[in-house]
């Protein structure tokens, strides 16, 4: 079973690597070949920083986005978006501007208004992940955030609190998006990535 981990120069890679190989996973290959990820059997795209520079990155690597929806929307590849790899699956995102994202999830990603004073932004430390509805890679518990923006709209799998809900999750078909890190997540991290990679859609 073959996993490209996406290399755009937008993702924490080595941390995210190192979960991955920690969780199982064997025949691990980190790329910003698209033919690379045209033929992979699962996807992990990670992602930190601003959603319009991630967002242009991912664009700039030649065929990566024809490859991903090719393998991942047309021929059902499973995949994993991590924060800012969660947040391009959206249709847009309004982080300095408006920037298009993959689509493939309807919904835009808007900036953290918490209900209170006392809860910062960036939402950034150990919170509750609380499935929204049932699925398979979907478990309670606590992960890591940070982020200062958030997905609104369809097919949310999770949420958590930071003085109001905040979406945590997202998924639909063969494919998830996470807006905590699980490579920073520990156990619970972990356990997220050992049923990603079982997973079978």
């Amino acid at each position: 079973m073959t996993l490209a981990l996406i290399d755009y120069g937008a993702g924490n890679l080595h941390s995210v690597e190192n979960a991955l190989r920690t969780a199982g996973c064997s025949d691990l290959i980190v790329t910003a070949d698209a033919d690379v990820v045209a033929k992979a059997d699962r996807i992990v795209l990670p992602g930190v920083g601003a959603y319009g520079a991630c967002a242009a990155a991912l664009r700039a690597v030649p065929g990566m986005v024809e490859a991903l929806n090719r393998r991942v929307r047309d021929e059902g590849a499973p995949f994993l978006g991590i924060c800012v790899g969660m947040q391009l699956m959206a249709d847009a995102g309004e982080e300095m501007g408006t920037h298009a994202g993959l689509g493939w999830v309807p919904g835009r990603v808007r900036r953290l208004e918490p209900g209170t004073m006392d809860a910062k932004v960036p939402h950034m430390g150990w919170n509750d992940v609380v499935p929204a509805t049932a699925h398979p890679l979907i478990a309670p518990g606590e992960a890591y955030f940070l982020h200062s923006f958030a997905f609104e709209g369809a097919d949310v799998l999770a949420t958590t609190d930071h003085a109001g809900p905040v979406t945590a999750a997202i998924g639909r078909d063969t494919m998830i998006g996470v807006q905590f890190h699980p490579e920073k997540s520990q156990r619970y991290g972990l356990a997220l990535l050992e049923r990603f990679l079982e997973w079978r859609p």
